[in-house]
């Protein structure tokens, strides 16, 4: 396994390669003990890409430090092949779809085999981005996913997931032999980005489908309901006002009867409320986390201006270099921005500007991490600049969650190569929206609760 699926280290077709592989161990996993006795086979040989470079360090599996991963088959919810025909074909059904999955991955979606399709990155970002529309692009109400639907969000998840169970690094270890000599080896172990992130990920994900699990009875309903067709005119005011106001006009509106909701009915539902605010919170970070992670493409750094000035505008600019404290929330007060039309477009100027002063901070420092620099030259005007942009746009990202992608996030996610990251941004992106969108249907409602006890 490689070590890390990078565009500077592993070619694009070995990051391929590392996707079949990942397919063709999973369908060995179900053999009697196959896969077991090939991890356990130690490889150092010089012409085989999965070698040891140094040859005090020979490579090896160790089966009983890193259990192998759960079979493909166990992952896509379906039994072994050792009942009758129909298990037996449901079986290769399941497996078949998979293969097809896949080869699509591998072929960067580009099913004629010309050669044309995109990398294995941002392949399998799309298709998570792609399964979640499929599953959730509807979701405007709260209720529960429908069965057939968050069965098909689970499995096709496990799927794309898998991949990341062979996304590894090295490690000096030491392996004891039959005969008690002890000789040092490199074994392999989840990469740390995806050790820590993805299991987080996952707990948000069952999170956010239990949270819509529980809206399964409930003390309101939307306006186009057939049940509530007649209950509507008779109990509940005919369309509540809505504080989204002519923006998202298609979107249903919630209905409550004109007494309002009971109490424990709304405690339960700002309980709920938080809780999805904090999940948005937790898959807002590690996206950040994620997308300053990734290299930014030469493509975006060739249209940048020379001027960090010329690229914010005057007005921000003042704000930013005053001598004074510095308040992000006070700019932002200040710009008057009333749509995320403008807010996208003040993120994207103060971004372009941040990059700018940092790579002039920075220009002694080409080999050093931001974060090195910004210790090394406090005193600098670049790095106040750029560290006062930064804030002002966590500030502007938090005072409009909803915000699309910035035109440096979007470069990054279609240039990206690595594997990983990919499966750790699109994941961590499609979660946020999901969290946001369950947050803003609970205000809806809370909303409607509010206006029909004001009446």
């Amino acid at each position: 396994d490689y070590a890390d699926f990078d565009d500077d280290d592993v070619p694009l077709d070995h990051q391929r390669a590392g996707v079949l592989r990942a397919l063709n161990l999973r369908r060995d996993d179900g053999d009697d003990g196959a896969a077991s006795d090939v991890s356990s086979e130690c490889s150092g040989e010089p012409g085989s890409p999965y070698g040891s470079p140094y040859p005090r360090w020979p490579v090896c599996k160790l089966a009983a430090r890193m259990p192998p991963p759960a079979p493909l088959l166990q992952r896509l919810g379906t039994e072994p092949r050792r009942g009758g025909a129909r298990d037996r074909k449901a079986g290769c059904t399941e497996l078949q779809l998979m293969k097809e999955r896949f080869s699509k991955l591998l072929l960067g979606e580009d099913m004629s085999g010309g050669g044309k399709g995109v990398s294995t990155a941002a392949a399998i970002s799309n298709a998570i981005t792609n399964l979640y529309a499929t599953v959730f692009g509807s979701c405007h109400r709260l209720e529960p996913l429908p069965v057939e639907k968050k069965s098909m969000w689970r499995r096709e998840m496990d799927c794309l997931l898998s991949v990341c169970d062979y996304i590894v690094e090295f490690f000096p270890s030491k392996d004891i032999l039959p005969d008690g000599t002890t000789r040092e080896v490199m074994a392999t172990r989840p990469r740390s980005d995806i050790y820590v992130n993805l299991p987080a990920l996952e707990k948000l994900d069952d999170m956010l489908l239990e949270i819509l699990d529980g809206f399964q009875k409930t003390e309101f309903w939307y306006l186009n309901d057939k049940a509530h067709k007649d209950s509507c005119d008779d109990s509940a005011p005919c369309r509540p006002a809505s504080h989204r106001g002519e923006e998202r006009w298609w979107l249903p509106v919630p209905c409550v009867t004109k007494s309002g909701l009971t109490e424990p009915a709304r405690r339960d539902l700002r309980q709920k409320h938080d809780c999805a605010s904090q999940i948005h919170k937790a898959a807002m970070a590690i996206n950040n986390g994620i997308l300053a992670e990734i290299k930014i493409p030469e493509s975006y750094t060739q249209t940048l201006p020379k001027c960090g000035r010329a690229s914010v505008g005057d007005a921000l600019y003042r704000g930013m270099s005053f001598p004074g404290k510095f308040s992000p929330e006070y700019l932002l007060d200040c710009l008057e921005i009333s749509s995320e039309h403008e807010a996208l477009e003040a993120a994207d100027r103060v971004e372009a500007a941040m990059h700018v002063w940092r790579r002039k901070a920075g220009h002694g420092h080409a080999r050093s991490p931001w974060g090195a620099v910004k210790d090394l030259m406090e005193s600098d005007k670049n790095v106040m600049l750029a560290s006062r942009a930064e804030d002002a746009l966590l500030c502007l990202k938090h005072r409009f969650p909803g915000l699309s992608q910035t035109t440096l996030d979007a470069s990054k996610i279609q240039h990206n190569k690595d594997v990983g990251q990919a499966v750790l941004e699109s994941y961590s992106r499609v979660l946020e929206s999901l969290a946001y969108t369950i947050v803003t249907c609970i205000d809806d409602v809370l909303f409607a609760d509010e206006s029909a006890r004001k009446i």
